[in-house]
């Protein structure tokens, strides 16, 4: 790892300024397959040869870079193949907490350009603390959201990692798949997979610039939206001179009736406190699903909440959910304080006081804990690739459209599927190769396979016209068929890489080395996010 190996005194007034936040004790033991087998059986003695073919032990980091904070959590994770192939998945089966970092008020070098010479400082006195070096670790993921997922901080950010680039997921968050991180990580997820039925949960990550609203159901995330709404959209100084104020903010200000807002003035604790309001109201008229004003409208970041059937339950994750549920009662330089102590008491209110507030698993931890990584072999007797010279790829992320297989369907279904899930995951950008995994259960037949085909190419144009591989993982044996329909009828020339197999779930990566001759077969590395909790039902219900 690419740090600079100086004395981080120098900036640890920025890392102690979060140093004492109250973090809740972990309970690790999740009730289920964690300690023993499907059988009752205990986990076996790590000498055993058995275990070293069908479990695999890992260290794993998680690091989440944001717009107001960054921290890492150092884990142990145990994997267990879930069959007898060689293609079989391997499934977590327990997680161990090693070390977490303290909370970093994430440092600017100015407004926008994230001082990664004291990040790197802060990276590596977190793995000092744990008591590993970088050669430690076996894999892990680098979580990028808000302001960092900007071009020059983003690559100035995996340049940090880039001895690691082989062990390491990136994943860049968009508003979208930041507020599905945020509903696994809360526990969300989890809470609504195990209650049943409809039992449906919104969860709303309050962070420093912006706030994410997730709609779970049956152990999904259905709908989801991002609004400019965060407690550091104002920040000042230990004398409370504003040292940082974003566009945003003078938006609130107007609403707020606040004349002279800038950059070296101060807050009157009266300002203050109408400020949060504003920021208040404007959640939960979000969160209340019903008609936006103007001003709450133009603060949307994705097209609204669609969801309008029974709320059973809220839940608050990210940094200002510290403040919500108690656990943070300092003031940090920003307006924290007061708008937990608003949406705490407003919450209570919500659906005229029938919808419960329930206590979030992990607050402003809400993220993933690393990542799992593990070789399999895939079977190479459909294998479709175009040119052999398109492998290696590394860290594509996985994309999991969702459609109903019925023989009736046509291909504009699947392509305004794949274009929701290209969506959901953010992952729309035509720079960028990602991995389509299909689950496809009407067998071989032509007619069927070309419109799957015409629905595949459809929505992947904008990728297939930028010079990006069409890359697709089947896991029924259809991809020689594929590759031949989509290079020979529909774009003559393009770089395809079809192949099948492989069970891929939602926050996979995959990396697929070049083609073994003599088995006619290409290795694919599965790394998979992981979080706190089992990752129960991972595939995602694409509503709308």
């Amino acid at each position: 790892m690419q740090f600079r190996y100086t004395e981080v005194n120098q900036r640890k007034d920025s890392i102690a300024s979060m140093d004492n936040l109250q973090t809740e004790k972990l309970e690790l033991h999740e009730g289920h397959e964690d300690d023993f087998d499907e059988d009752g059986e205990e986990v076996m003695d790590e000498n055993h040869p058995m275990w070293r073919s069908e479990r695999i032990t890992l260290n794993s980091v998680g690091i989440d870079i944001g717009s107001s904070t960054s921290h890492l959590i150092f884990s142990r994770l145990t994997l267990r193949r879930q069959g007898v192939a060689l293609s079989s998945r391997f499934v977590v089966i327990n997680r161990e907490i090693i070390h977490e970092s303290p909370i970093l008020l994430t440092p600017y070098i100015d407004k926008t350009t994230i001082d990664t010479n004291s990040l790197g400082d802060f990276i590596h006195e977190a793995y000092r603390k744990a008591n590993l070096t970088p050669e430690d670790i076996d894999t892990g993921a680098i979580i990028v959201t808000g302001e960092a997922t900007k071009k020059k901080n983003a690559e100035a950010i995996v340049a940090l990692f880039s001895a690691e680039a082989g062990k390491f997921v990136c994943a860049t968050a968009g508003h979208n798949l930041e507020a599905i991180l945020a509903a696994y990580g809360s526990g969300a997820v989890h809470m609504t997979y195990h209650e049943g039925g409809d039992f449906t949960v919104m969860n709303v990550d309050i962070g420093g610039g912006t706030s994410k609203i997730a709609i779970v159901q049956g152990g999904k995330v259905i709908d989801s939206c991002a609004v400019e709404i965060g407690a550091r959209l104002v920040a000042m100084d230990e004398n409370g001179v504003i040292n940082r104020l974003e566009d945003t903010a003078l938006k609130f200000a107007k609403m707020s009736g606040i004349d002279g807002l800038k950059l070296g003035g101060t807050m009157t604790d009266a300002e203050k406190d109408k400020f949060s309001q504003a920021l208040c109201d404007s959640l939960f008229e979000v969160m209340e699903r019903g008609p936006l004003s103007p001003p709450v409208q133009d603060l949307l970041l994705t097209p609204n909440i669609d969801y309008k059937d029974t709320i059973h339950a809220v839940m608050f994750s990210g940094g200002v959910s510290e403040f919500v549920y108690g656990y943070e009662k300092r003031n940090l330089g920003d307006l924290g304080v007061q708008l937990g102590k608003k949406v705490r008491a407003r919450a209570n209110q919500l659906g005229g006081g029938n919808i419960p507030l329930r206590p979030a698993d992990v607050r402003i931890r809400a993220t993933v804990i690393g990542a799992s990584q593990y070789t399999v072999q895939v079977s190479g007797n459909t294998i479709y690739l175009s040119h052999p010279d398109l492998l290696p790829l590394r860290n594509l992320q996985v994309v999991t459209p969702q459609f109903e297989q019925t023989e009736a369907i046509s291909a504009a279904e699947i392509r305004d599927s794949v274009t929701r899930a290209l969506q959901r995951f953010d992952a729309q950008d035509t720079e960028r190769t990602v991995a389509l995994a299909i689950r496809w259960e009407l067998g071989p037949a032509y007619p069927l396979i070309r419109t799957l085909a015409e629905g595949l190419v459809g929505a992947m144009k904008g990728h297939i016209d930028h010079g990006q591989p069409l890359v697709l993982v089947f896991d029924a044996d259809i991809a020689k068929l594929m590759g031949n329909i989509i290079e020979r009828e529909l774009v003559p020339g393009a770089g395809i890489i079809s192949i099948d197999g492989i069970d891929l779930k939602d926050f996979d990566f995959i990396d697929i080395g070049q083609e073994l001759p003599d088995a006619k077969a290409v290795p694919v590395v599965i790394k998979s996010l992981i979080f706190r909790h089992a990752e129960h039902g991972r595939g995602h219900h694409q509503s709308h």
